[in-house]
């Protein structure tokens, strides 16, 4: 893959990298930091690609071990906003960061790949664990979140 074929494969899957950028930091500086040390890891990676898997999965991996790595480095406080936006979207993806704020660093992965609609084996080859594992860890992480709910304000 040259650098053009890797420029537009990364265009159709910035997504990706906005999602992981938005759930490990909290400030938009923080997540262009990130964003290009995830671009920049990709960048360097991609002599291993291999296309055994989809491009977005690869993507998925080296993002969420490059996020993983910085948040490990780096612990970002945590900033509660004041007020929630008066933007209805933006309120639900505020929530949800919320509810995912107080999981660890693995768990918050598990449930981004949850979140965008990957099969358990898509999540597994993701991030190295069993298949089974990953159905175990999403099942109590689910049940985590529902209790906290259930114990909150934000029940509707």
């Amino acid at each position: 893959m040259d650098e053009r074929q890797f420029l537009q494969q990364l265009s159709e899957h910035e997504g990706i990298l906005f999602k992981i950028c938005r759930l490990y930091r909290d400030t938009p500086e923080d997540r262009e930091d990130l964003f290009q040390e995830i671009v920049y890891q990709l960048w360097k990676s991609l002599p291993g690609y291999e296309a055994r898997s989809k491009f977005s999965t690869w993507i998925y991996k080296i993002a969420l071990s490059t996020a993983l790595v910085h948040f490990r480095r780096r612990r970002p406080a945590i900033v509660y906003m004041p007020a929630l936006p008066e933007v209805p979207a933006q309120m639900e993806e505020n929530r949800l960061l919320e509810l995912l704020a107080p999981l660890d660093a693995a768990d918050k992965a598990l449930m981004a790949l949850y979140l965008e609609d990957l099969s358990y084996a898509e999540i597994a080859e993701i991030t190295g664990i069993t298949e089974n594992n990953v159905g175990v860890r999403l099942n109590r992480i689910r049940a985590r979140i529902k209790k906290h709910v259930n114990s909150t304000s934000w029940k509707n």
